[in-house]
Parts: structure tokens; C-alpha cells; sequence
């Protein structure tokens, strides 16, 4: 396949370079359009960005495997990225993993046959006081799991209703 970008891409590459005095900090945020508009960073796409950008295609494919945010192959229509670290480890984050793995009858690092899922476990979201949790697609989080809220996002999900955004309250402490 041949990947090229759209005209509104190449706009808002444009801008985006705009904001930096040099061209290499553009890497983030276009590799960002480029998985947004081919819904991952494979090879040629990484190709693209590096041409796109006019460097070499070892600094855009450094960038790409470095950070798990870019999915590096075809992925799911719906990314879970299921978090094992320690925290969300010691609240049951495997436990999670290892159900919506049955539910979804694949394994973590495969898409399920309709192309709807892709799972992923993956270190610290950064959310280790809502653990144990997950991300879907790179944007909103699904935290203090439990298996009955897992099956209500992916029966949502199934019904391409996305979750709202949770805000959670910390509890304050008295000193």
C-alpha cells in the first residue's frame, strides 16, 4: 500500500513545524497525524514522516519504537493497553489482563479476527493511585477496574460507544 498523507495533513504539518526552530522536535506530533490517518506507524509510514520532514528515516524510526504510543503494525479499531505494572499488578492488573484476554479469546499483543480489539500490556500510564487500570486507543482511561466494569466498556465499546472521561476523587487526608 502507498501511503500519502492529505492535503489538511500537509496544513497542519506545516503548522506544526512552524512551532519548533528546527525540524527534529516536529517528530512527535507528525508521527501523531500520521497514526491518526493510517492508524498506526508501520515501516512506510515511518518512511513517509521521515520524507515528509526531510530526515533521515533512522531518527523517525528511533522516535516510533521508542515510545509504545505508536503502534508499529495494524492494530485493533480499539487499542487496550492494560497496565502491569507494579501498582496496577498488586491491585489485580494481571487478573484484568488475563479476563479480557479470555473474554476477547486473544492473547495480549494480538488483534481479534473482526479487526475491533487489539490488547496490549504495557508499564506505567502514569494513573498508579487509580490502578488497576487501562487505556483505550491511546486516549481515555478506565480506571479502578473490575471484570463487570471490563465487560460493560467492551459491550460499549462493541456498540461504538466510547467512555466518558472518569474523573476520580482522591481521598484527602487528614494530617
Amino acid at each position: 500500500m502507498a501511503y500519502e498523507f492529505t492535503k489538511e495533513d500537509l496544513e497542519q504539518i506545516e503548522k506544526i513545524k512552524a512551532k519548533f526552530p528546527e525540524v527534529k522536535p516536529a517528530t512527535l506530533p507528525v508521527l501523531w497525524v500520521a497514526q491518526n490517518r493510517f492508524g498506526h506507524v508501520e515501516p512506510e509510514v515511518q518512511r513517509l514522516v521521515a520524507e515528509t520532514l526531510g530526515l533521515p528515516e533512522a531518527h523517525v524510526h528511533g522516535v516510533a519504537t521508542f515510545y509504545t504510543q505508536y503502534y508499529k503494525e495494524k492494530m485493533g479499531k480499539y487499542v487496550l493497553d492494560v497496565c502491569t505494572c507494579l501498582s496496577c499488578q498488586l491491585c489485580g492488573g494481571y487478573d484484568i489482563l488475563h479476563h479480557i484476554e479470555d473474554k476477547l479469546g486473544i492473547k495480549a499483543g494480538e488483534t481479534t479476527e473482526d479487526g475491533m480489539f487489539s490488547v496490549q500490556q504495557v508499564e506505567c500510564l502514569g494513573a498508579c493511585g487509580y490502578a488497576p487500570m487501562l487505556q483505550v486507543t491511546n486516549g481515555k482511561y478506565v480506571n479502578h477496574l473490575t471484570k463487570e466494569k471490563v465487560d460493560n466498556l467492551i459491550k460499549a465499546l462493541k456498540e461504538g460507544k466510547e467512555p466518558d472521561y472518569e474523573q476520580m476523587e482522591m481521598p484527602l487526608r487528614k494530617v
